[in-house]
């Protein structure tokens, strides 16, 4: 079973995610924070990561870079910015693709 990261401050987004993910067969781990999401990629193996640029302590471009340190795994950014610069730093920094919010499941 793959293993999805879920970073998104919004409760009912990030729950909504889980929810539908987890009906289709995935295990999913939670963050509400940039450093929270980090402390859990470092924790718990994880097959890929929906992360929010949107987050309350750290920018979601931040937390790629800092995951790209040291971590390989997929990551899709889920946010609500649809500047095309917003998109390009998030790409240029170690995304994987990028979704605009709102978004059909």
């Amino acid at each position: 079973m793959a293993t999805v990261l879920i970073v998104d401050d919004e409760v009912q987004i990030l729950r909504a995610l889980q929810i539908n993910l987890n009906a289709r067969g995935y295990s999913t781990v939670t963050a509400f924070t940039g450093q929270s999401a980090l402390e859990q990629a470092a924790q718990h193996p994880v097959d890929i990561i929906i992360l929010d640029l949107g987050l309350p302590d750290l920018d979601g471009v931040e937390v790629i870079r800092r995951l790209r340190r040291w971590n390989k795994v997929p990551i899709l950014v889920l946010s609500a910015r649809h500047g095309s610069e917003d998109k390009i730093l998030a790409l240029d920094a170690g995304g994987d693709d990028y979704v605009t919010k709102p978004f059909g499941m």
